[in-house]
């Protein structure tokens, strides 16, 4: 009994671990504005089309490539061959070194 208990003990802290890393952590929704680009055409760093937003953050280019769903879909037409202001909100989350943005809403900035 006491192998038993220990065993589900040790089990259930495992999963509390991994539950509460970040890596598991949805991202937190953030507003940026920036230079909406094509990254395939204007930025030349995809194989297919894909928008990305070029911001400034603490005097260095961060570039956030949209992750591709309905609200970014429907906007790539606006971008594809030229360059917007834009502001967008989602959840970021850092993936392979690129910040990837899943985008709820997008307008261009006023």
């Amino acid at each position: 009994m006491k192998k038993l208990t220990t065993a589900l003990l040790a089990g259930v802290a495992g999963f509390l671990t991994l539950a509460s890393s970040p890596v598991f952590a949805a991202g937190d929704v953030q507003t940026i504005t920036g230079d909406c680009k094509c990254a395939k055409c204007a930025l030349h760093e995809t194989d297919k089309c894909q928008n990305a937003i070029q911001t400034t953050k603490d005097g260095k280019t961060v570039t956030y490539y949209l992750v591709d769903n309905g609200v970014s879909k429907d906007f790539h037409e606006n971008v594809c061959k030229a360059t917007e202001k834009v502001t967008a909100t989602g959840t970021v989350e850092e993936k392979d070194g690129k910040m990837m943005m899943t985008v709820s809403k997008i307008d261009a900035a006023k």
